[in-house]
């Protein structure tokens, strides 16, 4: 079985997106592009942990990052990212409304989970096999794995740049021993990786 990852880009004050998140704007108010230029500005200088963000045999979501909506479904969004996500594997959605399963081109297929974070992880765990399940955000669902202490390896890229209000990580997570992994930076980020709670890889 592999290990449950979280990748997370992070504003140096603990944010991963802006208030006021919406259609056109999908990392909030006055964030842009700041918390992931790395990705797209310096892929190859930062392209062994764009590798390990996109090798887990299966994702788990928040329904914030799929989409903007609450309330039923509007069946017309399939997501952010167009008819190709990056994914290329499953991801379980979580929400309180049931939708069938949506599949994508590239190898996307969206499920969507109404039974919580710990049903939403053991049906990945089945779909990755022995692969790693990645828990991609956004920061109230990270907050809700990493409180329950479901997540085995967090990754943090931090860009160097002060939100000062929005969505933060580990609100609400409380006391939890972090062991160092590894730490290295670029140009536009660095890279953080530890264990939680004495779970070195």
């Amino acid at each position: 079985m592999g290990k449950v990852t979280c990748d997370m880009a992070v504003s140096v004050d603990g944010f991963v997106a802006g208030p006021n998140q919406g259609p056109d704007a999908p990392f909030g108010e006055d964030v842009g592009t700041s918390l992931h230029r790395w990705m797209f500005e310096e892929p190859e200088a930062n392209a062994a942990e764009l590798a390990e963000m996109n090798s887990a045999g299966a994702f788990v979501m928040g329904r914030n990052m799929f989409g903007p909506g609450r309330g039923e479904w509007d069946l017309e969004w399939t997501g952010w990212w167009g008819a190709e996500p990056p994914y290329h594997a499953p991801v379980f959605v979580l929400g309180h409304h049931e939708r069938a399963t949506l599949e994508m081109t590239g190898g996307t297929t969206f499920h969507f989970v109404t039974g919580g974070i710990v049903e939403a992880l053991e049906r990945a765990r089945a779909a990755a096999g022995d692969r790693n399940v990645a828990v991609a955000g956004g920061a109230a669902t990270v907050n809700q794995y990493l409180a329950a202490r479901l997540i085995d390896e967090l990754r943090l890229h931090v860009a160097p740049v002060l939100l000062g209000r929005g969505e933060r990580l580990f609100d609400g997570v409380g006391r939890t021993d972090l062991t160092p992994i590894a730490v290295r930076h670029t140009a536009s980020v660095t890279h953080l990786c530890y264990g939680v709670g004495g779970r070195a890889a």
